[in-house]
């Protein structure tokens, strides 16, 4: 994952054309009747050695007789040429290049087989390739037009980037016919280099793009695209469409670059781009709908919405929309009941929602607006009208638009009609207010709003902390588990299984494994009755099925005879079955406790996948089930709970308590740290899981297990905290302190860190005079850190009341391609001189080495003497800044440390 060189990619300042010709359908002479066609005002540069001249440019021969090397190659010849041509651009100094020719009629082997020759030409990042199988890009804040498209499109602040070039085409026809206008349009064609994340981190930092629209069919690497999609949705709305179950197969984009074979799952992707921070709408309306609302989104505070509307049909069929799609309609409170019977003269419903008179005037819509948002139970206001023959719509939208110009919370509204009412519409656009021609589309675009509200907030949420208590034995867990991959085995024993969940800190019903009828006598003996006696069986998956369960067996004799009883009917039912015995266990009585289930997979794109929801025998029946991604914290695993029907009922019902979801939540951490900490876990399955208000108990587990080596960290779509950075080091003073990541929790400390900086250390810091108050934004963008590029090392010491406080913190925030990090640091004024500045620094010099970062960096301000001394320490190269002579530059070159 790279931007280098996407500005020759995507702002070219030159281009050629190689395989440019005259042919009026070849693609050659397509992309250059669009270059031309456009108005980009660089030089262009048709290569042929047939024609003279192509859209009246003259051509060159050959690319070593160009003028000049291009910013942009841009190559209409078979796919098969691609690196010879590539090879010659990359000679004469190109820094880009844009393939159109797909691979037709080659097999998984000979795709691949080109594709790394491709990459070998280019040597990439050196230089860019978009494609193969390309329809282009159009970027028209430079009049350009790179693409194979029938038509232009103006400028706007919306980028739209797209892995299929049908929906490029049809995408531009509807903005066309909308008047929208857009920064970037990417088809990204087969992607064997630029891919989806490379272009979601460039667009990220466009200063010209203020939102970003995707279309998803696939993702080949989930580590990158969930670190791009999350810096980027931190910064501007990220707007995702992707088809649903019609993408359950393999796909085309996937097999280009070598995926064949696999399985996605819609659910999946819908779960990541809700923890990415996107907002996933299913329809090419909706996308802009919401793309125009959120552009200039106002505070919307929850779901909570009041209607004002001069019909009353329209007001309910809105109000159905609403409640249907999940959103609440605002109870008005008696204040702001009789405040509108004051400005309606009591003629009205007094209910939500609120009814005018078909011939209410623009003030009187003002007005209520301005009484409804001041109540607290209304979170946004829709203003709706219906088309009078007596009233003039313009003036009333006129008067109602310059009464918002003022209001900071989300008013939108909508228009019904034509002719008119478009006009009105125009009017609301005009003033920045969202606008709808049908109650549908308001209320949509209304809860595409709450919904990335919702991700937003989950984005940036901090976490509740993790208890103290919580220490798992990795250890115990890791030998059960190597010991059986040693044995040949892929699958754990109950017992085992269990174990491994004990070693986490799962309650577990004590399990014993049996070999025969007296065997189980005496397991159960041992564990006290009464107990349950399952069938063991590799060939029999459900032992429920052929009634190779018995519960509630109080005696010895029960047991003995329950054991000779299910031998005899499997036999009968199942003579092929090998039986390896009985799993004996006591009975988990827990009346009146919920049945759940918590079991994970392996997907082959974003790795270890979690499920939670209904359980028991009914589970597959029932079919309530949420997913979610790991590492998970105490928010996250509350917001996958939430997801479930059976949510509502684990709340507490009048006739049954409420069960601890706290407990629950730690189960779900519990088994999200264990697939973190031992990656030979391919599937997990605990079903059922009891949970009342006593907490919770594990009845029975499988754990399914493969051979694994490398970092399995990395398997992870999003990367946990790493743990193995932690370290206790002394200052001068003799006192102890831990250097480690920061943590989402640690809000609140670095909230009290920050406070306790001097005006001088924060001027430093910052460059300049800042003010003391710290948002939860800004805390959050301090603390809830994407791992994989940027990392905070804290010091804490321990306060004389137990409580960790920061006194130091040294960060890095490194390039997407790894070229470089930038660091900064900040101690408190009455630590320094302790060596704590020192031991900061050098554990960030030591973690970008050893990540392989080429280069480190950082600036600060002249009259910085201590910082500049630091660095000096280091190794750094110091030099005054060439374009600002009160700051200076820091750097050193990693690779010739190491």
């Amino acid at each position: 994952m790279s931007v280098i060189n996407l500005e020759h990619l995507f702002s070219p300042k030159s281009i050629a054309v190689i395989g440019a010709t005259n042919e009026p359908t070849n693609p050659g002479n397509i992309i250059m009747r669009n270059i031309m066609g456009g108005g980009f005002m660089g030089p262009v540069m048709p290569v042929s050695q047939n024609i003279e001249a192509i859209s009246g440019v003259l051509t060159y021969p050959g690319i070593a007789k160009l003028p000049k090397a291009p910013d942009l190659a841009i190559v209409s010849r078979p796919v098969t040429e691609a690196p010879d041509i590539i090879a010659q651009l990359r000679a004469i100094g190109a820094r880009a290049v844009m393939l159109i020719g797909g691979f037709q009629g080659m097999d998984m082997d000979e795709r691949m087989k080109l594709r790394n020759e491709i990459l070998e030409a280019a040597e990439s990042p050196s230089m860019r390739v978009l494609g193969p199988k390309c329809l282009g890009f159009m970027a028209p804040g430079i009049n350009l037009n790179a693409s194979l498209a029938h038509a232009t499109i103006p400028p706007g602040k919306t980028a739209f980037i797209s892995q299929s070039d049908s929906l490029f085409t049809a995408v531009l026809d509807w903005a066309r016919g909308q008047g929208i206008g857009f920064s970037h349009m990417v088809a990204l064609g087969a992607r064997v280099d630029v891919n989806i994340s490379d272009v979601l981190d460039y667009l990220a930092g466009d200063p010209l793009t203020r939102s970003i629209l995707l279309y998803v069919e696939s993702v080949c690497d989930a580590r990158d695209f969930m670190s791009a999609a999350r810096a980027a949705s931190r910064n501007k709305p990220v707007l995702v469409i992707r088809p649903g179950q019609a993408m359950e197969t393999v796909l085309r984009e996937c097999r280009d670059v070598g995926l064949e074979g696999m399985k996605l799952s819609d659910e999946i992707y819908d779960v990541a781009f809700r923890r990415a921070g996107m907002l996933r709408v299913d329809t090419i309306d909706g996308l802009f709908d919401a793309a125009r609302t959120l552009a200039d989104i106002k505070p919307v505070r929850g779901n909570r919405l009041a209607i004002v509307t001069n019909g009353v049909s329209a007001g309910i069929l809105a109000a159905d929309a609403l409640l249907m799609g999940g959103g609440s309609l605002a109870r008005l409170s008696d204040d702001t009941k009789a405040k509108v019977d004051d400005i309606l003269g009591g003629k009205w419903s007094r209910s939500n929602p609120v009814d005018i008179p078909f011939n209410a005037s623009g003030k009187e819509y003002a007005d209520l607006v301005r009484v409804l948002l001041k109540d607290k139970g209304v979170d946004a206001v829709l203003t709706m009208h219906v088309p009078f023959a007596g009233l003039d719509e313009e003036e009333v939208a006129q008067a109602l638009a310059d009464s918002l110009k003022r209001v900071r919370r989300m008013v939108f509204a909508c228009w019904l009609g034509l002719g008119k009412a478009e006009r009105a519409r125009d009017i609301f656009r005009n003033a920045g207010v969202p606008t709808y021609d049908t109650p549908d589309k308001a209320i949509r675009a209304y809860l595409y709003m709450v919904e990335f509200r919702r991700n937003q907030e989950m984005l940036m949420e901090t976490p509740d902390s993790l208890p103290t208590d919580f220490f798992p034995d990795t250890m115990a867990a890791r030998d059960i588990v190597e010991h059986a991959l040693a044995d040949g085995r892929d699958t754990l024993s109950e017992p085992e299984a269990k174990n491994v969940l004990a070693a986490y800190g799962i309650p577990v019903v004590e399990t014993r494994l049996a070999v025969s009828a007296r065997d189980a006598v005496i397991a159960a003996d041992e564990l006290g009755y009464p107990v349950a006696l399952k069938l063991r069986s590799p060939q029999i998956a459900q032992p429920y099925d052929v009634g190779g369960v018995l519960l509630d067996l109080e005696t010895p004799e029960q047991v003995w005879e329950g054991a000779a009883n299910i031998l005899g009917r499997v036999s009968r039912e199942r003579p092929d079955a090998y039986i390896e015995g009985f799993t004996v266990q006591k009975m988990g009585r827990r009346p009146g406790a919920h049945e759940l289930f918590v079991s994970s997979s392996t997907d082959p794109v974003f790795g270890p996948i979690m499920y939670f929801g209904h359980g028991g025998m009914s589970r597959e029946i029932i079919m309530d089930r949420a997913v979610a991604l790991p590492p998970l914290s105490m928010s996250l695993a509350r917001e996958l709970i939430s997801r479930t029907r059976i949510s509502r009922l684990l709340k507490g019902t009048p006739g049954m308590v409420a069960a601890d979801l706290d407990d629950i939540c730690l189960t779900l951490i519990q088994v999200s740290q264990l697939l973190i900490d031992l990656p030979q876990i391919l599937r997990l399955d605990i079903n059922p899981l009891y949970a009342d208000e006593l907490g919770v108990l594990a009845l029975t587990a499988r754990i399914t297990i493969v051979p694994y080596e490398g970092d399995g960290a990395r398997r992870l779509a999003i990367r946990p905290y790493p743990r193995e950075l932690e370290e206790c080091v002394v200052l001068n003073d003799g006192t102890k302190i831990t250097i480690r990541p920061i943590r989402p929790e640690d809000e609140p400390a670095h909230r009290e860190f920050l406070a306790s900086l001097s005006d001088d250390d924060l001027r430093l810091r910052f460059f300049g005079v800042v003010r003391r108050e710290f948002d939860h934004k800004d805390l959050a963008g301090f603390t809830q850190i994407d791992y994989d590029r940027e990392m905070a090392f804290i010091a804490q010491q321990q306060k004389e009341q137990g409580e960790a406080e920061t006194i130091g913190v040294s960060r890095t925030i490194t390039r997407s391609d790894n070229s470089e990090a930038e660091f900064a640091i900040v101690v408190r004024s009455d630590l320094k001189r302790m060596g704590l500045g020192s031991m900061l620094f050098k554990k960030s010099i030591d973690y970008t080495r050893e990540r392989g970062t080429s280069k480190l960096v950082g600036q600060t301000m002249m009259e910085n003497q201590g910082m500049q001394g630091l660095a000096r320490k280091f190794g750094f190269e110091i030099s005054t800044d060439p374009e600002d002579s009160q700051l200076v530059n820091m750097e050193l070159h990693l690779a010739d440390q190491g």
